[in-house]
């Protein structure tokens, strides 16, 4: 397992899949290890998947200071590994809140990406609302699954201020857009793989300056590719093209069917998507 030192001396892991030139992979959660990635459908297929284990999160070790898992100071890890690898420039991907930290990472150091693909991003650090009613109109177009009226009555509840945790895990199939036995064992996984102290951590005071970040994507000229799921719960498409404009150079694609995992949902998709952007 390929190991470096982040700027605090804390050993941060990374997984390789595939050959060819390497894209940074950046997982969500927020603070989940990067298993639950996989290779992304078969990229690895087409470049070179570097997927980093966050610190506290898989096989990274946990740091002595846990305000290091604020989102902002993440940035340095990722420049970290960035440099280990001997890159000047990389091509970054992020998933769901890894979004959050690519978004920190371009505002900081947009000298060093090339290319910058989001997938099924969370905009917590630009600052964007996605109302309850966005995410009540995504979940209506599940209204036909067998699984609907239970997890719709919870997801109303969560709206409605009142979420216990049977209504976290009775909304789970929105997040898949099949609810197959391979989509309820990646579920299952989950808590296993997160860092709940370090995921609290991650947005806390502090860790995001919204106007700023905003003013830093604006000037990020590099190409971006902006990948949401027709009926993702999580990045809700409505709220996606107010994400996509902040950035000049950006295109945004909904993937068909796909929920907020859209490698799981249709690999071959994704793939074809992601690959044609990264090049």
């Amino acid at each position: 397992m390929p190991t470096f030192s982040a700027y605090d001396g804390t050993k941060l892991a990374y997984h390789v899949f595939g050959d060819g030139p390497p894209v940074v992979c950046l997982p969500g959660g927020p603070m989940q290890a990067s298993v639950y990635l996989g290779d992304l459908g078969g990229l690895s297929a087409h470049r070179q998947l570097v997927m980093l284990d966050l610190r506290g999160t898989g096989r990274s070790a946990i740091p002595e200071d846990a305000a290091s898992y604020r989102c902002d100071q993440l940035v340095d890890d990722v420049d970290a590994l960035r440099e280990h690898l001997g890159l000047e420039r990389m091509d970054l991907l992020a998933h769901s809140a890894g979004a959050n930290l690519a978004a920190l990472y371009v505002g900081r150091h947009p000298e060093h990406v090339s290319k910058l693909a989001l997938i099924t991003p969370s905009v917590m650090a630009a600052g964007i609302a996605i109302t309850g009613d966005v995410r009540r109109e995504t979940a209506q177009l599940r209204q036909d699954e067998p699984w609907f009226p239970a997890a719709f009555a919870a997801l109303e509840a969560i709206t409605a201020g009142q979420a216990t945790d049977d209504c976290w895990q009775a909304i789970a199939p929105f997040f898949y857009g099949r609810w197959d036995e391979v989509s309820q064992a990646h579920q299952a996984a989950e808590d296993r793989q997160k860092n709940n102290e370090a995921a609290t951590a991650f947005g806390a005071e502090g860790a995001f300056d919204p106007d700023a970040t905003r003013a830093a994507l604006a000037r990020f000229e590099a190409p971006v590719l902006l990948l949401a799921g027709e009926v993702d719960l999580n990045s809700p498409p409505r709220a996606m093209p107010e994400f996509a404009g902040l950035l000049p150079n950006a295109r945004l694609v909904i993937q068909p069917g796909a929920g907020h995992f859209p490698w799981l949902d249709d690999p071959d998709r994704f793939v074809a998507t992601t690959a044609a952007f990264l090049g």
